[in-house]
């Protein structure tokens, strides 16, 4: 299964880290990439730019889109990196996730992923589809 890995630190506090403590930051972040490099568990990540430099864009039933300067919401803590890695269950994909937490990021949230953007009929193999957990062979058929 496929899981998104979603970083969430504080800018201010992000802004304000040591050499010493970015250091820190990377040597972890290095290492964890070099695990699961090396299980094939990562397909893919990336850190984001400051949420100053974001543009959020909105959509109006009744008028033109707009585009405002800043992320979407106003919360202390904003979405800072992300990996897509692909493992056996979730708690897997949790045991990874739980080694970005530190002093830096303060929350990560694990989201598994659909190859097929959860419109229409999921594919055979799709977690959700008919051969997935509520499927008739899944773990909770029947529940």
């Amino acid at each position: 299964m496929k899981y998104m890995v979603l970083m969430y630190a504080d800018p201010a506090a992000t802004a304000a880290m040591t050499a010493e403590q970015r250091a820190e930051v990377f040597r972890r972040h290095e290492a964890l990439h070099r695990d699961l490099a090396d299980t094939g568990e990562m397909l893919n990540g990336a850190g984001l730019v400051l949420p100053a430099d974001t543009t959020t864009l909105r959509w109006h039933a009744r008028g033109p889109h707009t585009a405002t300067d800043g992320p979407l919401t106003d919360a202390p803590h904003q979405l800072t990196a992300y990996y897509v890695i692909e493992c056996a269950s979730p708690e897997r994909a949790h045991a990874i996730a739980e080694r970005v937490l530190d002093f830096h990021v303060v929350a990560v949230e694990v989201r598994p992923v659909h190859d097929w953007f959860g419109m229409g009929e999921p594919p055979e193999d799709e977690p959700d589809g008919p051969d997935g957990p509520d499927g008739p062979g899944g773990p909770r058929a029947g529940a």
